[in-house]
């Protein structure tokens, strides 16, 4: 017995995850197109022993987290360390990877939105931080700045949806709150995202 085909609706969905999946691990992420400084002139990250770093992807609906899609929304996924993005008519769909908070403590969850958004951002370590690393300063927009090349400051305080130029921090639990994605692909969201645009974490 054969059965009832399934509805175009679900076919769409299940085909933009598939791809946006085959895109998420394509081989190296293309990080050769996307490193902005030499790996070799980059100061050596050592994240905390882990088996893997992006493959736990899940996949995410909007559905389940908002009563309507009535405008740009974003859910970063803090355990598959992904960003999904949909337009505001649900008609644009798009995942990016990204590197998360190194520390459950350093890990905010819930509703936010954008309140503004900077391209070339200064950096500015937080009192937190400063404690930890008494011989961190402020750092101006440039090729050092741990914001990369575009920021999007969230309603939360010091947390920040942003570029970065050291590539191998993507899929990896590597930052101090933020969310940071490719300089290229957080210029692309720069342009996707207004202000007010709604986020969750996960």
């Amino acid at each position: 017995m054969s059965s009832s085909p399934l509805p175009p609706s679900v076919l769409t969905r299940r085909a933009a995850l598939a791809f946006g999946s085959v895109a998420l691990f394509a081989p190296a992420l293309a990080r050769a197109d996307t490193q902005d400084i030499p790996m070799a002139q980059q100061p050596a990250i050592v994240p905390p022993p882990e088996r893997r770093n992006m493959a736990s992807f899940r996949s995410i609906y909007w559905q389940d987290h908002y009563d309507a899609l009535t405008q740009v929304t974003l859910i970063a996924d803090t355990q598959s360390r992904v960003l999904h993005y949909w337009s505001a008519d649900g008609s644009d769909y798009r995942v990016y990877p990204t590197s998360v908070p190194i520390s459950e403590d350093m890990t905010k969850r819930g509703y936010t939105h954008i309140v503004r958004k900077k391209i070339g951002p200064s950096w500015t370590p937080t009192p937190s931080m400063i404690a930890k690393d008494p011989s961190l300063k402020p750092m101006a927009a440039g090729p050092d700045n741990p914001l990369g090349t575009h920021a999007m400051y969230l309603s939360w305080p010091a947390y920040i949806i942003h570029g970065t130029h050291d590539t191998r921090k993507i899929g990896r639990r590597s930052s101090s709150g933020c969310i940071g994605t490719f300089n290229q692909k957080i210029a692309e969201l720069y342009e996707l995202c207004p202000v007010g645009t709604r986020v969750k974490v996960l």
